[in-house]
Protein backbone atom coordinates (compact mmCIF):
# COMPACT_ATOMS: atom_id res chain seq x y z
CA UNK A 1 0.00 0.00 0.00
CA UNK A 2 2.72 2.63 1.06
CA UNK A 3 3.86 2.53 -2.59
CA UNK A 4 0.72 3.39 -4.03
CA UNK A 5 0.18 6.01 -0.97
CA UNK A 6 3.30 7.52 -2.37
CA UNK A 7 2.53 8.18 -5.61
CA UNK A 8 -0.98 9.45 -4.72
CA UNK A 9 1.03 12.04 -2.38
CA UNK A 10 3.22 13.03 -5.91
CA UNK A 11 0.23 13.65 -7.67
CA UNK A 12 -1.60 15.63 -5.55
CA UNK A 13 1.51 18.15 -5.16
CA UNK A 14 1.79 18.21 -9.04
CA UNK A 15 -1.97 19.24 -8.65
CA UNK A 16 -1.19 21.33 -5.90
CA UNK A 17 1.34 23.62 -8.47
CA UNK A 18 -1.90 24.16 -10.44
CA UNK A 19 -3.94 26.02 -7.44
CA UNK A 20 -6.12 28.15 -7.37
CA UNK A 21 -7.47 26.32 -10.41
CA UNK A 22 -9.48 28.33 -12.67
CA UNK A 23 -13.08 28.56 -11.48
CA UNK A 24 -14.71 27.57 -14.40
CA UNK A 25 -12.71 24.17 -14.00
CA UNK A 26 -13.67 23.89 -10.29
CA UNK A 27 -17.54 24.28 -10.87
CA UNK A 28 -17.39 22.23 -14.00
CA UNK A 29 -15.80 18.96 -12.04
CA UNK A 30 -17.50 19.77 -8.55
CA UNK A 31 -20.97 19.56 -11.01
CA UNK A 32 -19.40 16.21 -12.79
CA UNK A 33 -18.87 14.64 -9.15
CA UNK A 34 -21.69 15.46 -8.21
CA UNK A 35 -23.55 13.39 -10.65
CA UNK A 36 -21.09 10.38 -11.07
CA UNK A 37 -20.71 9.83 -7.54
CA UNK A 38 -24.53 10.11 -7.10
CA UNK A 39 -24.90 7.32 -9.99
CA UNK A 40 -22.38 5.04 -8.97
CA UNK A 41 -22.92 5.20 -4.95
CA UNK A 42 -26.78 4.55 -6.21
CA UNK A 43 -25.64 1.71 -8.54
CA UNK A 44 -23.57 -0.19 -6.09
CA UNK A 45 -27.10 -0.25 -4.26
CA UNK A 46 -29.08 -1.67 -6.90
CA UNK A 47 -30.69 1.16 -8.27
CA UNK A 48 -31.49 1.29 -12.11
CA UNK A 49 -30.87 4.37 -12.89
CA UNK A 50 -28.41 4.99 -15.68
CA UNK A 51 -25.62 8.06 -15.47
CA UNK A 52 -27.82 10.06 -18.00
CA UNK A 53 -30.91 9.64 -15.87
CA UNK A 54 -29.18 10.27 -12.52
CA UNK A 55 -28.36 13.65 -14.18
CA UNK A 56 -31.69 14.19 -15.94
CA UNK A 57 -33.58 13.77 -12.49
CA UNK A 58 -30.60 15.46 -10.61
CA UNK A 59 -30.28 18.40 -12.54
CA UNK A 60 -33.58 18.79 -14.55
CA UNK A 61 -36.11 17.28 -12.31
CA UNK A 62 -37.55 15.07 -15.01
CA UNK A 63 -39.17 12.48 -14.48
CA UNK A 64 -38.09 8.77 -16.05
CA UNK A 65 -40.30 6.69 -17.19
CA UNK A 66 -40.30 2.96 -15.67
CA UNK A 67 -38.28 3.72 -12.76
CA UNK A 68 -39.59 3.61 -9.22
CA UNK A 69 -40.16 6.68 -6.91
CA UNK A 70 -37.49 5.69 -4.76
CA UNK A 71 -34.72 5.40 -7.37
CA UNK A 72 -35.65 9.19 -8.11
CA UNK A 73 -35.31 9.89 -4.24
CA UNK A 74 -32.02 8.41 -3.97
CA UNK A 75 -31.11 10.21 -6.72
CA UNK A 76 -31.50 13.50 -5.46
CA UNK A 77 -31.22 12.77 -2.11
CA UNK A 78 -27.50 11.81 -2.59
CA UNK A 79 -27.05 15.18 -4.62
CA UNK A 80 -28.31 17.10 -1.49
CA UNK A 81 -26.59 15.15 1.01
CA UNK A 82 -23.61 15.59 -1.42
CA UNK A 83 -24.10 19.59 -1.56
CA UNK A 84 -24.48 19.60 1.95
CA UNK A 85 -20.55 17.93 2.72
CA UNK A 86 -19.58 20.54 0.03
CA UNK A 87 -21.23 23.54 2.13
CA UNK A 88 -21.69 22.89 5.51
CA UNK A 89 -18.64 20.59 6.27
CA UNK A 90 -15.56 20.54 3.85
CA UNK A 91 -14.58 23.29 5.77
CA UNK A 92 -14.44 21.64 9.15
CA UNK A 93 -11.28 19.89 10.34
CA UNK A 94 -11.69 16.16 10.79
CA UNK A 95 -11.51 16.41 14.67
CA UNK A 96 -14.21 18.82 14.52
CA UNK A 97 -16.79 16.25 12.54
CA UNK A 98 -19.23 15.01 14.94
CA UNK A 99 -21.98 12.26 15.11
CA UNK A 100 -24.57 15.20 14.49
CA UNK A 101 -22.95 15.44 11.39
CA UNK A 102 -23.31 11.81 10.17
CA UNK A 103 -26.70 11.46 11.57
CA UNK A 104 -27.27 14.57 9.10
CA UNK A 105 -26.18 12.96 5.96
CA UNK A 106 -27.28 10.31 6.83
CA UNK A 107 -31.17 11.98 7.23
CA UNK A 108 -30.56 13.03 3.48
CA UNK A 109 -30.46 9.96 2.24
CA UNK A 110 -32.99 8.31 3.56
CA UNK A 111 -35.23 11.66 3.03
CA UNK A 112 -39.21 10.85 2.05
CA UNK A 113 -37.41 7.15 1.48
CA UNK A 114 -37.77 6.09 5.38
CA UNK A 115 -38.49 8.91 7.35
CA UNK A 116 -38.83 6.89 10.44
CA UNK A 117 -35.26 5.68 10.56
CA UNK A 118 -33.94 9.18 8.42
CA UNK A 119 -30.86 10.20 10.89
CA UNK A 120 -30.88 7.73 13.74
CA UNK A 121 -29.43 4.30 14.98
CA UNK A 122 -31.11 1.51 14.14
CA UNK A 123 -32.49 -0.24 16.93
CA UNK A 124 -33.00 -4.10 15.47
CA UNK A 125 -30.62 -6.62 14.07
CA UNK A 126 -29.84 -6.31 10.39
CA UNK A 127 -27.96 -8.76 7.90
CA UNK A 128 -26.29 -8.13 4.33
CA UNK A 129 -28.11 -10.67 2.15
CA UNK A 130 -25.49 -12.98 0.39
CA UNK A 131 -22.79 -12.22 3.20
CA UNK A 132 -21.53 -13.94 6.23
CA UNK A 133 -20.65 -11.00 7.93
CA UNK A 134 -22.32 -10.69 11.05
CA UNK A 135 -23.01 -7.36 11.99
CA UNK A 136 -22.83 -5.41 15.63
CA UNK A 137 -25.64 -6.06 18.18
CA UNK A 138 -27.69 -3.08 17.72
CA UNK A 139 -27.61 -2.54 21.33
CA UNK A 140 -24.11 -2.14 20.80
CA UNK A 141 -24.47 0.61 18.69
CA UNK A 142 -24.28 3.75 20.17
CA UNK A 143 -20.91 2.25 22.09
CA UNK A 144 -19.35 1.74 19.11
CA UNK A 145 -20.14 4.97 17.29
CA UNK A 146 -18.65 6.90 20.20
CA UNK A 147 -15.47 4.65 19.84
CA UNK A 148 -15.80 5.09 15.79
CA UNK A 149 -16.07 9.20 16.83
CA UNK A 150 -13.24 9.41 19.19
CA UNK A 151 -10.97 7.48 16.46
CA UNK A 152 -12.18 9.83 14.04
CA UNK A 153 -11.51 13.19 15.90
CA UNK A 154 -8.27 11.86 17.36
CA UNK A 155 -4.91 12.57 16.71
CA UNK A 156 -3.89 10.14 13.60
CA UNK A 157 -0.52 10.36 11.81
CA UNK A 158 -1.29 8.14 9.06
CA UNK A 159 -1.70 9.19 5.37
CA UNK A 160 -4.92 11.35 4.88
CA UNK A 161 -6.37 8.73 1.87
CA UNK A 162 -5.67 5.62 4.34
CA UNK A 163 -7.44 7.51 7.07
CA UNK A 164 -10.56 8.31 4.90
CA UNK A 165 -10.41 4.82 4.06
CA UNK A 166 -10.22 3.45 6.98
CA UNK A 167 -13.16 5.72 8.43
CA UNK A 168 -15.31 4.59 5.41
CA UNK A 169 -14.23 0.95 6.45
CA UNK A 170 -14.89 1.05 10.49
CA UNK A 171 -18.55 2.62 9.34
CA UNK A 172 -20.03 -0.11 6.98
CA UNK A 173 -18.40 -2.46 9.75
CA UNK A 174 -20.41 -1.09 12.26
CA UNK A 175 -23.49 -0.64 9.72
CA UNK A 176 -25.27 1.66 12.44
CA UNK A 177 -28.25 2.51 10.24
CA UNK A 178 -30.92 0.22 9.23
CA UNK A 179 -30.58 1.11 5.12
CA UNK A 180 -28.40 3.25 3.82
CA UNK A 181 -24.88 2.57 5.62
CA UNK A 182 -22.91 2.43 1.97
CA UNK A 183 -23.97 5.54 0.88
CA UNK A 184 -22.90 7.44 4.21
CA UNK A 185 -19.56 5.87 4.65
CA UNK A 186 -18.56 6.55 0.82
CA UNK A 187 -19.74 10.16 1.75
CA UNK A 188 -18.03 10.10 4.90
CA UNK A 189 -14.98 9.01 2.82
CA UNK A 190 -14.96 11.94 0.59
CA UNK A 191 -16.06 14.71 2.89
CA UNK A 192 -12.52 13.63 4.69
CA UNK A 193 -11.03 13.10 0.91
CA UNK A 194 -12.16 16.72 0.25
CA UNK A 195 -10.97 18.02 3.29
CA UNK A 196 -7.65 16.63 2.87
CA UNK A 197 -7.03 18.11 -0.20
CA UNK A 198 -7.88 15.10 -2.44
CA UNK A 199 -10.61 14.92 -5.07
CA UNK A 200 -13.23 12.62 -4.36
CA UNK A 201 -13.21 8.54 -4.74
CA UNK A 202 -15.64 7.09 -7.40
CA UNK A 203 -16.52 3.38 -7.05
CA UNK A 204 -17.59 2.43 -10.48
CA UNK A 205 -20.38 0.41 -10.98
CA UNK A 206 -18.11 -2.54 -12.76
CA UNK A 207 -16.17 -2.25 -9.40
CA UNK A 208 -19.32 -3.11 -7.12
CA UNK A 209 -18.26 -6.97 -6.82
CA UNK A 210 -14.50 -6.38 -5.96
CA UNK A 211 -15.73 -3.60 -3.52
CA UNK A 212 -18.28 -5.71 -1.95
CA UNK A 213 -15.86 -8.64 -1.82
CA UNK A 214 -13.14 -6.78 0.29
CA UNK A 215 -15.20 -5.68 2.63
CA UNK A 216 -15.99 -8.66 3.35
CA UNK A 217 -13.03 -10.33 3.22
CA UNK A 218 -11.98 -7.65 5.82
CA UNK A 219 -14.98 -8.12 7.96
CA UNK A 220 -14.91 -11.92 8.28
CA UNK A 221 -11.29 -12.19 9.14
CA UNK A 222 -9.46 -11.47 6.11
CA UNK A 223 -6.89 -9.00 4.89
CA UNK A 224 -7.83 -5.47 3.88
CA UNK A 225 -5.29 -5.13 1.19
CA UNK A 226 -7.72 -5.60 -1.56
CA UNK A 227 -10.02 -3.21 -0.38
CA UNK A 228 -7.22 -0.99 0.29
CA UNK A 229 -6.39 -1.14 -3.86
CA UNK A 230 -9.97 -0.79 -4.96
CA UNK A 231 -9.97 3.13 -2.73
CA UNK A 232 -6.48 3.76 -3.52
CA UNK A 233 -7.21 3.39 -7.29
CA UNK A 234 -10.50 5.36 -7.07
CA UNK A 235 -8.56 8.45 -5.86
CA UNK A 236 -5.88 7.71 -8.07
CA UNK A 237 -8.34 8.11 -10.97
CA UNK A 238 -9.69 11.04 -9.37
CA UNK A 239 -6.39 12.43 -9.54
CA UNK A 240 -5.63 11.72 -13.22
CA UNK A 241 -9.16 13.40 -14.15
CA UNK A 242 -7.99 16.56 -12.24
CA UNK A 243 -4.76 16.70 -13.50
CA UNK A 244 -5.94 16.02 -17.22
CA UNK A 245 -7.95 19.11 -17.06
CA UNK A 246 -4.78 21.42 -15.58
CA UNK A 247 -1.77 19.87 -17.34
CA UNK A 248 -0.57 21.38 -20.25
CA UNK A 249 -1.81 19.78 -23.44
CA UNK A 250 -0.15 16.47 -24.57
CA UNK A 251 2.68 16.36 -27.00
CA UNK A 252 1.46 12.86 -28.73
CA UNK A 253 -2.36 12.50 -29.42
CA UNK A 254 -4.46 10.01 -27.70
CA UNK A 255 -5.36 6.66 -29.20
CA UNK A 256 -8.39 4.89 -29.28
CA UNK A 257 -7.18 2.55 -27.06
CA UNK A 258 -5.76 5.34 -24.53
CA UNK A 259 -7.89 5.13 -20.95
CA UNK A 260 -8.83 8.74 -21.19
CA UNK A 261 -11.05 10.67 -20.05
CA UNK A 262 -10.69 14.25 -20.74
CA UNK A 263 -9.97 15.20 -24.56
CA UNK A 264 -9.56 18.37 -25.79
CA UNK A 265 -12.50 19.41 -28.83
CA UNK A 266 -9.34 19.04 -31.77
CA UNK A 267 -8.32 15.34 -30.23
CA UNK A 268 -11.70 14.37 -30.49
CA UNK A 269 -12.40 15.72 -34.13
CA UNK A 270 -8.85 14.05 -34.86
CA UNK A 271 -10.36 10.48 -33.90
CA UNK A 272 -13.08 10.92 -35.84
CA UNK A 273 -12.10 12.52 -38.93
CA UNK A 274 -14.46 15.41 -38.63
CA UNK A 275 -13.45 19.13 -38.22
CA UNK A 276 -13.77 20.59 -34.89
CA UNK A 277 -16.99 22.44 -35.21
CA UNK A 278 -18.68 18.76 -36.39
CA UNK A 279 -17.63 17.45 -32.70
CA UNK A 280 -19.60 20.53 -31.34
CA UNK A 281 -22.52 19.65 -33.09
CA UNK A 282 -22.45 16.06 -32.24
CA UNK A 283 -22.11 16.96 -28.53
CA UNK A 284 -25.02 20.15 -28.60
CA UNK A 285 -27.41 17.32 -30.21
CA UNK A 286 -26.65 14.77 -27.62
CA UNK A 287 -25.71 12.34 -30.44
CA UNK A 288 -21.62 12.08 -28.84
CA UNK A 289 -22.48 12.30 -25.47
CA UNK A 290 -20.31 14.52 -23.55
CA UNK A 291 -19.73 17.21 -20.80
CA UNK A 292 -17.74 20.23 -21.13
CA UNK A 293 -15.19 21.49 -18.45
CA UNK A 294 -14.01 24.85 -18.63
CA UNK A 295 -14.13 25.25 -22.47
CA UNK A 296 -10.42 23.44 -22.91
CA UNK A 297 -12.07 20.18 -22.78
CA UNK A 298 -14.74 18.03 -22.74
CA UNK A 299 -15.51 14.57 -20.75
CA UNK A 300 -16.42 11.63 -22.49
CA UNK A 301 -17.55 7.96 -21.21
CA UNK A 302 -13.88 5.76 -23.27
CA UNK A 303 -17.06 2.92 -23.87
CA UNK A 304 -19.65 5.87 -25.70
CA UNK A 305 -16.69 7.87 -27.57
CA UNK A 306 -15.65 3.91 -28.55
CA UNK A 307 -18.93 3.16 -29.47
CA UNK A 308 -19.58 6.00 -31.38
CA UNK A 309 -16.75 5.52 -33.66
CA UNK A 310 -18.06 2.15 -34.64
CA UNK A 311 -21.51 3.57 -35.38
CA UNK A 312 -19.52 6.27 -37.65
CA UNK A 313 -17.55 3.73 -39.46
CA UNK A 314 -21.19 1.81 -39.92
CA UNK A 315 -22.61 4.67 -41.88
Amino acid sequence: MEPKLTTLTAKKQLLDTYIPLPQEIIKNLNEWFRIELTYTSNAIEGNTLTRQETALVVEEGITVQGKSIQEHLEAINHAKAFDFIQKELILKERKNITQQNILNIHSLILHKINNTDAGRYRTTAVRLRGSQTILPNPLKVPQLMDEFMQWLQGSNTDHPVKIAADAHYKLVTIHPFVDGNGRTARLLLNLLLLQAGYPPAVIRKEDRSAYINSLEKGQTGGSLDEYFTVILDAVDRSLDMYLETVKPERTTPPTRQADQRFYTTAEVAGLLQVDPETVRRYVRSGQLKAVRLGGKFIRIDKNDLNQFIDQLKSK
